[in-house]
């Protein structure tokens, strides 16, 4: 609603520019189709420049304002992955960040600074380590949880599976004392 508006204002003040330039109108009739013309102009433009034609408006239209981020979690969307892959990836995430709490706090520490970008050099600085144990560390913590999401990882379902059972027929286990 808010676009058809901006829309709107955009017709309405071309044509208080063409009238204060001198312009004129055959009668308020010719007035009204000149308004329609530039608001329809002005809605296909819109839409162009939302559809690729501009990056900028179109990044624009998906920005969320700065100041609704305060408090709220603030999901990162890439849109041009599809639907599944981004849904095992934040379900990758979770899984990380479950199993994360099962490192030690040295191996946590290093794989939080490599996920924040923080260099080598800097980190062992701040922290009084040295390359050498940085480098150890940092490759513990990467098998370790490597390791635990392995371990984690979902089973596959055997082919045995009740599901495939003829249609309409219910799967009930033969106990081996029948």
């Amino acid at each position: 609603m808010e676009d058809l508006e901006d829309c709107y204002s955009q017709a309405t003040l071309e044509l208080v520019t063409h009238a204060r330039r001198g312009g004129r109108f055959a009668s308020r009739l010719h007035l009204a189709h000149t308004l329609e013309q530039r608001f329809v102009s002005r809605i296909r433009d819109r839409r162009r420049a939302l559809s690729g034609r501009s990056p900028m408006q179109a990044a624009l239209e998906a920005a969320m304002p700065l100041d609704c981020a305060t408090d709220e979690q603030i999901d990162i969307v890439d849109v041009r992955a599809e639907l599944e892959t981004l849904v095992i990836l934040r379900e990758d995430l979770r899984r990380v960040r479950a199993l994360a709490q099962r490192l030690s706090d040295d191996q946590r520490l290093v794989l939080a600074a490599q996920v924040g970008q923080v260099t080598p050099g800097d980190f062992c600085r701040i922290n009084g380590w040295s390359l050498e144990k940085y480098r150890k560390v940092a490759q513990r913590a990467r098998a370790r949880l490597t390791a635990l999401m392995a371990l984690e990882e979902p089973a596959v379902p055997s082919g045995t599976t009740p599901s495939e059972g003829e249609i309409g027929t219910l799967y009930e286990p033969i106990s081996p004392h029948s």
